[in-house]
């Protein structure tokens, strides 16, 4: 079976390239052409049945935004991750992630998956690395084939694009502990390999066996984020050499991928302050030839435990203006639990007005921004409130309003600027 990667390279428009491009309102051949040099992604299993939302990701496309779901040994309820899949899908995300561990991560990943209209990503191997502690082992101890066999469980399962830490090397972790950090290695599935590869003494497996990764994607068609298990957690951390050398295996690695006919997203940091995100942005589309860049925040201060939503925001509206094309929420609950409902919606929104303020500036959305001005030039709260993103919030803000003139606030009231310019319009 031909993947998308490879039609798209002898020029063949599918279906999934039609859809795309009629939404973001460019023509099928430019989503042709943006696949085949790697560009762009569609990811997109065909196993994935319930996958009406399709969406592309990558240059001249509006900007996407990811939600991070899942259960942790510590909490496990199914129903309340179908909740949070709902809300997330309610209020606008483009894709979730399961990261689920424990006992009924199987169980999770295949109802959301069920359930989900929007793709799915995952990260195998916290699958790996639960399976193998609960048979009393390490993660140390894991085999090539431990992680290919869930590898294709969870393709088979319909997930359409994967997380896999394949670019960190021998090379990037003594580079990053020769310079030193203060925070180390703060990615999971990062903190899993490193453990691997200073015990066994040998370099990466997810990098040494990447040619029989790969090959169990494309025969899935599924999409590969090549993870950046190097990124830093902290913003004094930031574009370190552990860092910048990861980077450049996942140029190596994305061409390879393509090489194959497999769809690449590059992963990228993670905790960076202002001034380094355009940089950082400019770096990845050099480095791996104009791939799709997903990035976690950026966040860009380290001291707002409980509303990294906001410091996650800033760094995304920003790494979205400078080219990055893939936004993973961060909530409020980030550093600190398991996010809840609550938190998954607070992250899509401010994840999503990140995205929309950079969709404006890419010229697109703007209608939804006309809509809205043009409500309030004529004082239709309820136009309003039924165009806020969270209309809910909107309607309850207005509703506890105390003033009894219906069509100004309490800000304002008689004085509201609105009022006066159209009452000297009408000559009152």
């Amino acid at each position: 079976m031909e993947t998308i990667k490879e039609k798209a390279a002898r020029g063949i428009i599918t279906d999934e390239m039609k859809i795309v491009a009629k939404e973001e309102n460019h023509s099928p051949e430019y989503l042709m052409k943006g696949i085949a040099d790697g560009t762009i992604v569609i990811p997109f299993n065909k196993k994935h049945t319930s996958l009406k939302n399709i969406k592309g990701i990558g240059k001249g496309l509006k900007v996407k935004i990811n939600a991070n779901i899942g259960t942790s040994p510590y909490h496990m309820d199914l129903k309340e991750e179908i909740e949070k899949l709902e809300v997330a899908l309610e209020f606008g995300t483009d894709s979730v992630m399961d990261l689920s561990l424990g006992s009924i991560l199987k169980r999770v990943r295949k109802e959301i998956i069920n359930k989900s209209a929007v793709m799915v990503g995952t990260v195998p191997i916290y699958q790996v690395g639960f399976e193998l502690s609960r048979k009393k082992k390490n993660i140390e101890e894991m085999k090539i084939d431990d992680f290919l066999d869930v590898l294709r469980e969870q393709a088979e399962d319909g997930v359409d694009f994967m997380t896999i830490h394949s670019g960190i090397t021998l090379e990037a972790v003594n580079n990053m502990e020769t310079e030193g950090r203060l925070l180390d290695i703060v990615s999971r599935g990062g903190a899993f390999l490193v453990k691997w590869m200073k015990k066994n003494r040998e370099e990466n497996p997810l990098y040494t066996y990447y040619d029989e990764i790969l090959s169990i994607l494309k025969e899935y068609d599924v999409t590969i984020s090549i993870g950046d298990g190097m990124r830093p957690g902290a913003v004094l951390d930031s574009t370190d050499r552990g860092q910048i050398q990861e980077l450049i295996s996942l140029g190596e690695l994305a061409q390879r991928a393509w090489d194959a006919g497999v769809q690449v997203i590059i992963e990228g940091p993670g905790h960076i302050p202002l001034n380094e995100i355009e940089a950082n942005v400019l770096l990845e589309k050099k480095l791996c030839h104009g791939a799709p860049f997903y990035v976690l925040g950026p966040i860009v201060t380290d001291i707002a435990p409980g509303y990294d939503h906001i410091t996650g925001a800033i760094g995304g509206a920003l790494a979205a203006l400078y080219g990055a094309d893939f936004l993973c929420y961060v909530t409020p609950s980030e550093h600190l639990k398991l996010p809840d409902t609550s938190d998954v919606k607070l992250g899509v929104i401010a994840s999503k007005i990140a995205a929309h303020a950079t969709n404006i500036v890419r010229g697109k959305d703007r209608e939804w921004d006309r809509k809205m001005a043009d409500s309030r030039k004529r004082l239709n709260w309820k136009e309003q409130i039924e165009l806020s993103l969270d209309s809910e919030k909107a309607r309850e803000q207005r509703e506890s309003s105390e003033i009894g003139e219906e069509n100004v606030c309490t800000m304002c009231g008689e004085y509201c600027a609105i009022k006066q310019i159209i009452e000297a319009e009408q000559g009152q």
